[in-house]
């Protein structure tokens, strides 16, 4: 049998792929880590329920990644990020989880986060012509 490559939208083909990656994790990971997953969002909403930003990120085995964190430009500097982060840590210290980490660009927040604790653990030169940084807070004080 041939294979062939297809880059196309498929979402049969995407769960086929996500789940068999998600399998062959589970056969390498500790028993007490295993189906230790939660998504994790948190909104910035009026009483109307307009959004304004939020964290969108998951818990997955001992960590949280968060994935996006938006503040629209009318309500930064007003302390909503910070509010956000602390809450998304809160819920991975609750769910016993030893770090967070997340990613950024060079013209977006980098400073923010290590005022917030987090560490840098690794960057990439020359993404969109910006420099990818990447960032871990521990939970656990040594």
């Amino acid at each position: 049998m041939e294979l062939q490559i297809k880059n196309e939208t498929n979402d049969s083909a995407k769960s086929y792929v996500i789940n068999k990656m998600i399998e062959y994790n589970m056969r390498h990971f500790p028993d007490d880590l295993k189906g230790r997953y939660q998504v994790v969002n948190l909104y910035l909403q009026d009483l109307n329920g307009n959004v304004y930003g939020g964290l969108v990120g998951e818990i997955c085995w001992n960590w949280l990644e968060v994935q996006y964190l938006f503040v629209d430009d009318s309500f930064q500097n007003l302390g909503y990020g910070k509010k956000l982060l602390s809450e998304a840590e809160q819920i991975a210290k609750d769910k016993n989880c030893d770090f967070i980490k997340l990613d950024t660009l060079s013209f977006q927040a980098l400073d923010f986060y290590k005022e917030q604790g987090f560490e840098l653990f690794g960057t990439i030169q020359n993404a969109g012509r910006h420099i990818h940084y990447y960032l871990k807070k521990d939970l656990h004080k040594r």
